[in-house]
């Protein structure tokens, strides 16, 4: 892992030794003047060899050792231009900067293409050059506290070469706060279990959230038994680790008391391990459940990223933090719990247990009274079906939520997609002794069963939106910047969609 220097490349900038510059070229009828002039720009000169190669169709990437140095080597990237999206270059650089790892190299040069050539896939150039620091940022994390051998963080001063400095340097300042918010969350969902207990899941938020000014209170079991939580309670009796409930405020500074900002409640599941309780899950694959309180951790991350950049929102964060572990005090199937709002649930799995303790949740925060509420969770593995693993799950009536979140989606690459919540799958619900059952009666719909729910505890007058982020948050292959780790998605996402409600 680097300690990464971002810093704006100018004609006053020198090049330092052991280094790299990487230049995109665009792969048109123009490449080979393109070599032709960095020959002498640089003062290098190619093979002929080196020159077909890149030249022909199957070779996309050269590298160019200058033994005189300043630049140490030149590393040519071949583009083309259908192939570009929002993500390309963080995902491109991600997987640059993991692979230079390997090396000695000091000194990253990175010439910025011009916006004109991408600007039909961007809406801004600021978010164009935000894309490529982003994805050294993520390019560059990992998660190795435990590693008894751990080796020291070498240097890696990263130049970025843009077309406008000024608009560069606000990219920048945004790219870092927003990715070491990215890198909380996901050092949150790495954590092993023993180590993120509801208690100690709390006091990080603290120790964590506090400093950047964001107000965090903590109900231990008394005040969640006072309140009347009882999904919470139930899903929670069974671990010897109590649950906590969370609840964060992030006020922004506004100049003028006259301004007026929307209020809106995240909502994050919390469930800080995941066994299934009595219904238990197989043992494979298990470990992954540590993360399952990773609809809480975007939660964190979001208000971090909204705290560092003073973002215009009112914003609440709610967090049900609980283990569902197997033990003679765990919730059995056939118990029926009252939550928060007065409605009985009768559970048919202990294994749904992530919808019941935001049940809870919800109706706190419907009694907040904000414009908005959103809620993640790593609720089904229905949805994994349905959408893959790169994709979460959007469930809204609001069309206007449904609308801005998948643009945000589709311009962070947090990508959502949207299923229905139509009222005829509530008969799937139905519970003969109580209000409603936790699970559906059959297989089919699973994670639109889910969503209805939850919508049981949300105030009908809220704007809201259920994400279902069981796949994308766990590691996959789908980017270069998610195949190792979990993944911290959706807190990028919801900065975005945030950004646009002032």
């Amino acid at each position: 892992m680097y300690r990464i220097k971002l810093t704006p490349f100018t004609q006053k900038t020198p090049y330092q030794k052991l280094s790299v510059i990487l230049k995109f070229l665009i792969d048109d009828e123009k490449l080979a003047k393109s070599l032709t002039d960095l020959e002498k720009i640089y003062n290098i000169k190619l093979s002929e060899l080196q020159k077909k190669n890149f030249l022909s169709s199957d070779i996309k990437r050269i590298r160019i050792t200058k033994p005189s140095g300043k630049p140490d080597a030149l590393i040519l990237q071949k583009i083309k231009t259908d192939d570009i999206n929002t993500d390309y270059f963080r995902n491109h650089l991600a997987a640059f900067v993991a692979n230079l790892q390997s090396e000695v190299t000091r000194n990253l040069y990175i010439t910025i293409p011009s916006f004109s050539i991408v600007k039909k896939y961007f809406d801004s150039k600021e978010y164009y050059y935000q894309t490529f620091a982003e994805g050294v940022l993520l390019g560059n994390y990992s998660f190795d506290k435990y590693k008894k051998e751990q080796e020291k963080d070498k240097t890696l001063n990263v130049y970025l070469h843009p077309e406008d400095e000024k608009i560069l340097r606000t990219a920048l300042k945004k790219a870092q706060n927003l990715i070491s918010s990215v890198a909380l969350t996901r050092d949150l969902q790495n954590e092993p279990a023993n180590n993120l207990t509801p208690n100690l899941f709390a006091n990080r938020i603290v120790s964590t959230l506090r400093p950047l000014g964001i107000k965090v209170t903590v109900f231990d079991q008394k005040e969640i038994k006072k309140r009347k939580m009882g999904g919470l309670i139930a899903i929670g009796q069974g671990s010897v680790n109590k649950p906590r409930f969370i609840v964060l405020e992030y006020k922004p500074q506004i100049k003028f008391k006259t301004e007026k900002v929307k209020t809106i409640a995240l909502v994050g599941k919390g469930i800080t391990f995941d066994t299934g309780g009595i219904s238990l899950k197989p043992s494979k694959s298990m470990g992954e459940m540590k993360a399952d309180m990773s609809g809480a951790a975007v939660v964190v991350g979001t208000l971090s990223a909204a705290a560092k950049s003073n973002l215009p929102v009112h914003l609440y964060g709610v967090i049900p933090a609980a283990e569902n572990m197997c033990s003679g005090e765990s919730i059995r199937p056939g118990d029926v719990v009252k939550i928060s709002n007065g409605k009985s649930v009768e559970i048919e799995d202990t294994d749904a247990e992530g919808r019941v303790v935001l049940a809870d949740a919800l109706h706190y925060a419907s009694q907040l009274k904000p414009d908005q509420i959103i809620d993640l969770a790593t609720l089904t593995g229905a949805c994994i079906v349905a959408l893959g693993d790169f994709v979460a799950g959007m469930f809204t009536k609001n069309e206007e939520m449904a609308e801005q979140l998948y643009k945000s989606g589709m311009k962070t690459y947090d990508r959502v997609w949207r299923l229905p919540l139509w009222d005829d799958f509530n008969e799937l619900i139905k519970s003969d002794v109580a209000d409603v059952a936790n699970l559906g009666k059959t297989r089919w719909a699973g994670a639109i069963t889910a969503a209805k729910f939850l919508e049981h505890f949300v105030d009908k007058n809220i704007p809201w939106t259920h994400l279902d982020i069981a796949g994308p948050a766990m590691a996959n292959s789908s980017k270069n910047y998610t195949k190792k780790y979990m993944t911290g998605f959706g807190v990028r996402l919801l900065f975005d969609y945030l950004s646009n409600r002032i």
